[in-house]
């Protein structure tokens, strides 16, 4: 009996700490058939490959304290490498299940961590920065120059079906490949949530912090950051398998600069200090894309006003936005911040409408047709050469900003009230 009963709580205790994980793993199970068309699963799929190469990407700035310009290549050539072992083994006929391809990107991105690391990773800063940018560049111009590996501009295409079936499936529709990407993804994230527990983990953290305390207490910053930086190459490589197996090409996008920068984007917007910020900022930008895209041809240049915002007044990001207010939410308190944040929110949304507004107008008559003068937005047809909606639009826009920047001083206090209070209440 006392066995049976020290046993329950032990079970009870690692469900606890494991919740999050057993909810996560219930939402990727149940997400398919809650999104059933093409389209989502798609959608889906792309936001899981992309949870992947963003927490990655994490493993250097976040704990490692890397700014890379170039985490695209081990994706890139994670990607090449899944590729070509698809169409070799397509080829041969020789035994290789679909659901194992991803390794041989991860090897890829591992090999090519250990070799751009080994001296990439001898100094941190803007060093290691402009040596990423540099080796980024060589590879991307490396991918146009070398036609029989990379296939140029055009990329190397292979067929997933032609390989060896696994139990009798050959992942030839969208669900099947997206339970498939959607398995690595938690290995990887559960993978990679380890490591940032694990005594390296944590000394890539002192590194990051305060690289002269580390080598002064034992440990050689430069091998550590080239072990995170192997590490991050292997899962961003992982992350370009499951791509090539998505999408059956790989072009020299995947290498390039504009990659690098889309993971840069996600970190930085989900959160770098976070182990699940750079997995909001991977959802949330995949949706930005994905849909904005349908509404607006400049959907990239909002991502990139909210990418500054986002360094500018918010440097934690959304996660810790969302983090910042979980004291507050402890203590019972957040509802005093409901009526100021409407104040602050209204006319701050005014102000976003009438800036689109005015960034839409602009761009339709940069590109409209000779004769053309309606523009369709906000659900409304709106005739450009008419200048009332220039006039609400802008009304709009500087009001909506006036009035919110009144009504920041009430909200800054009120935000100073409460966190007083769960600071007080912490401490007792």
């Amino acid at each position: 009996m006392a066995v049976a009963n020290t046993a329950a709580p032990g079970r009870s205790s690692f469900l606890r700490r494991n919740a999050i994980w057993w909810a996560a793993l219930v939402l990727v199970v149940l997400l398919p058939q809650v999104a059933r068309s093409g389209t989502a699963i798609a959608v889906l799929n792309q936001m899981c490959i992309m949870v992947i190469f963003s927490l990655s990407y994490n493993m250097l700035l976040g704990q490692g304290g890397m700014l890379s310009f170039g985490h695209a290549v081990y994706f890139g050539l994670g990607g090449y490498f899944a590729m070509h072992l698809i169409q070799l083994a397509g080829g041969a006929g020789f035994f290789m299940p679909l659901p194992l391809t991803p390794i041989a990107g991860g090897l890829a991105g591992l090999f090519f961590g250990l070799l751009f690391g080994s001296f990439s990773t001898n100094r941190a800063g803007t060093v290691f920065a402009m040596i990423s940018l540099g080796i980024g560049e060589m590879i991307a111009a490396s991918s146009l120059i070398f036609v029989k590996f990379s296939g140029g501009e055009e990329g190397i295409t292979a067929d997933r079906t032609d390989l060896t079936p696994f139990f009798g499936h050959r992942f030839g529709s969208e669900v099947e490949v997206y339970y498939l990407i959607a398995g690595w993804m938690m290995l990887s994230a559960w993978l990679m949530y380890r490591f940032s527990r694990t005594p390296l983990g944590r000394m890539a953290n002192a590194v990051r912090d305060n690289p002269e305390r580390a080598e002064f207490v034992g440990y050689s910053q430069r091998r550590v950051r080239l072990l995170s930086f192997m590490a991050a190459g292997f899962f961003a490589g992982i992350a370009g398998g499951l791509f090539a197996l998505n999408y059956e090409i790989v072009t020299e996008e995947t290498v390039n600069l504009v990659t690098s920068g889309i993971v840069l984007l996600q970190a930085y917007i989900g959160g770098v200090g976070f182990f699940a910020g750079p997995i909001v900022g991977a959802v949330v930008y995949t949706l930005l894309q994905t849909l904005l895209s349908n509404y607006t041809e400049i959907w990239a240049f909002y991502v990139g006003l909210i990418f500054v915002a986002t360094v500018m007044y918010a440097p934690t990001g959304l996660t810790g936005i969302i983090m910042m207010h979980l004291p507050i939410y402890r203590v019972r308190k957040l509802r005093t911040l409901a009526l100021p944040y409407l104040k602050v929110g209204v006319p701050a949304l005014c102000c976003a409408i009438g800036v689109i507004g005015m960034l839409e107008l602009l761009h339709y008559l940069s590109v409209r047709a000779v004769g053309q003068s309606t523009k369709r937005l906000f659900w409304m047809s709106l005739n450009v050469e008419q200048p009332t909606p220039w006039i609400v639009f802008g009304l709009l826009a500087v009001g909506g900003f006036f009035v919110a920047r009144r009504m920041a001083p009430a909200l800054v206090a009120a935000w100073e009230a409460a966190s007083a209070q769960a600071q007080g209440r912490g401490e007792r």
